[in-house]
């Protein structure tokens, strides 16, 4: 049973730092992309920063390229995004998903984390 759970989201304010962990188990995840998504309110989820998680080849969605950084630790299998710079259009839920092989900038990963918001006030 695959389990991905985040952490870390808060209240900052804008201009301010956060750092999100998804913790990940229930099996090797040597071939699988990870990704971090995000939701704000009366909108869909987005894109926004994906690693493979044998290779560390990283992925990010324009909007966040420069202030984001997306890593994880193979041996603690967890998955992170650092977030710097925040400015108040970040705030939303985010989320942590897992999918096999392909990187993909779509929500058609296998495997959802429950989220957790993260709040940037101006």
């Amino acid at each position: 049973q695959v389990q991905l759970v985040e952490s870390g989201g808060g209240l900052v304010q804008a201009g301010g730092s956060l750092r999100l962990s998804c913790a990940a188990s229930g099996r090797t995840f040597s071939n699988y992309v990870m990704g971090w998504f995000r939701q704000a309110p009366g909108k869909e989820r987005e894109f926004v920063a994906a690693i493979t998680w044998r290779s560390g080849y990283t992925y990010y969605a324009d909007s966040v390229k420069g202030r984001f950084t997306i890593s994880r630790d193979n041996a603690e299998n967890t998955l992170y995004l650092q977030m710097n710079s925040l400015k108040p259009e970040d705030t939303a839920v985010y989320y942590c998903a897992a999918t096999f092989g392909v990187v993909l900038r779509t929500t058609d990963y296998t495997y959802w984390g429950q989220g957790t918001q993260v709040t940037v006030s101006s």
